[in-house]
C-alpha cells in the first residue's frame, strides 16, 4: 500500500484503515495525543504505509493479537473431589465431610473481583451510577523530563507525572449518570486476551450481537474517574505499579498492512508481527487497575473505542484510555482522529447497557455504517 504523508490523510481514505502502534499507539507514543483530541491538541497523523503512528488507510495499526499466540479459552478449575465414607461401614449420610470438603472448593475467579455494584445489570457488567462533570479541569504539576526536554513537544507523549489535587469541576451542573459497563475488556472473560485490531464498526456490531452498545465519550469518563474527576484510576501520581502501561515502544513493520483480528492468527507473518509487539496482559489478570466503580483495566492494556453521540459518520468514533506504551493513560483524553473502519494492533473496547433493562440481543447485527 502507498505510504500517505500526514497532509494527504483524509483525501485517500479508503473503505477500512489499518493503523499501526505507531498509529493510536505510535501517535500518542510519539505525540502524546491523538491529532485531534478532547484537549485539542494536535498530532500527526500516520497511516498505514507511512504511519509510525496509529492509523493505517485500512485502520490503525497496533499489533497485538495474542501474547505468545492466539488467544486461548479461561483455564476451568477442576471439580473438587469429595470423600466418601466407605460402604462397609452402614450410617448415617456423612453430611459433616461433605460439608467440610465444600468448604475447600477453590474460590470462584469472581470471588477476587474488586467490590462493585451489579445489582441491576446483566452478568459480567457492573452499575456505575452518579453525577459527572462535563467540564473538568486537571492542572499537571510536572510532566515528564521527555516532554520537557523536547523541542517540538508535539513530537512526544504529553505524560504527565504528577496532577495538582483535586480536579476541578468548571460546570455550571453536574450530569446524572446511571448504566451499566462490562467489567472488562471485550470479550469480557478471564483469562482470555482483550480483543484487538478490531474497528470501531466491529466493535459496535459485537456489542449489539450480546443486545449491549458501545460505551459514550461520557460514560467512559465518569466509570474512570468518578465524581472526583481523578487524572487515572489510581489517582493523581502517574505510576505503572497498578496497571498495564509506560511499556518500550516497539516499532511496528511498516511493509506489510496488519489483518483483522480473526484473519491476522491465521496468517502466519501478521501472527508473528502480531506476537512481536502484543504487549497486553490477559484479563483479570492485573486487578489493581480498577475504577472506583470496579471496572478494571480503563487505563493501559488496550485502547477502547467509544461512541461520539451527536457526531455523523465516520467520525462516531473515538479512542480512550490508553494502552501498553509509554503514552498518556489517563481517563479524560479522546483520540478522535481514527475512523470508523481503522483498526489498530492496541485497539480493543468494552460494552455498556442501560440499566435495570433485560439484555435485546440484535442478531442481525453488522459491521457497516
Amino acid at each position: 500500500m502507498k505510504r500517505l504523508g500526514s497532509a494527504s490523510m483524509s483525501a485517500n481514505r479508503t473503505s477500512k484503515r489499518e493503523w499501526r502502534a505507531g498509529g493510536s499507539a505510535r501517535e500518542e507514543a510519539r505525540t502524546g495525543r491523538g491529532p485531534h483530541e478532547e484537549a485539542g491538541v494536535a498530532g500527526s497523523r500516520r497511516w498505514l504505509g507511512a504511519c509510525l503512528g496509529i492509523l493505517l488507510p485500512m485502520g490503525f495499526v497496533a499489533v497485538g493479537c495474542d501474547e505468545k499466540g492466539s488467544p486461548g479459552p479461561a483455564p476451568v478449575a477442576s471439580s473438587a473431589q469429595l470423600a466418601v465414607s466407605s460402604a462397609s461401614a452402614p450410617g448415617p449420610a456423612p453430611t459433616e465431610s461433605v460439608s467440610a470438603a465444600a468448604s475447600s472448593l477453590p474460590p470462584k475467579p469472581e470471588d477476587k473481583f474488586p467490590k462493585a455494584i451489579t445489582e441491576g445489570c446483566p452478568d459480567g457488567m457492573v452499575r456505575v451510577k452518579g453525577n459527572y462533570c462535563k467540564g473538568m479541569v486537571e492542572t499537571c504539576k510536572k510532566h515528564h523530563p521527555e516532554y520537557d526536554n523536547a523541542k517540538d513537544k508535539s513530537k512526544v507523549s504529553e505524560r504527565c507525572l504528577e496532577y495538582e489535587e483535586p480536579s476541578k469541576c468548571i460546570s455550571k451542573e453536574r450530569t446524572p449518570l446511571d448504566f451499566c459497563m462490562d467489567r472488562f475488556e471485550y470479550p469480557n472473560e478471564v483469562g482470555e486476551l482483550p480483543r484487538v485490531l478490531t474497528s470501531w464498526l466491529e466493535a459496535r456490531q459485537r456489542c449489539e450481537l450480546q443486545g449491549k452498545r458501545l460505551c459514550t465519550e461520557d460514560e467512559f469518563n465518569f466509570a474512570c474517574e468518578g465524581e472526583e474527576g481523578k487524572p487515572h484510576v489510581f489517582g493523581y501520581v502517574r505510576t505503572d505499579k497498578y496497571c498495564n502501561m509506560d511499556k518500550p515502544y516497539v516499532m511496528p513493520d511498516h511493509e506489510h498492512q496488519m489483518k483483522h483480528y480473526d484473519e491476522c492468527y491465521k496468517n502466519e507473518r501478521c501472527k508473528a508481527e502480531m506476537e512481536r509487539l502484543d504487549q497486553r496482559h490477559k484479563i483479570g489478570e492485573r486487578l489493581t487497575c480498577v475504577s472506583w466503580a470496579g471496572v478494571v483495566d480503563m487505563n493501559g492494556n488496550v485502547n477502547e473505542w467509544v461512541e461520539l453521540p451527536g457526531k455523523q459518520y465516520p467520525n462516531r468514533s473515538g479512542l480512550k484510555g490508553g494502552w501498553w506504551g509509554p503514552v498518556r493513560n489517563r481517563c479524560r483524553p479522546t483520540v478522535t482522529f481514527h475512523k470508523e473502519e481503522d483498526y489498530g494492533y492496541e485497539a480493543g473496547f468494552r460494552c455498556c447497557a442501560d440499566a435495570d433493562k433485560p439484555l435485546v440481543p440484535n442478531p442481525k447485527a453488522q459491521a457497516k455504517p
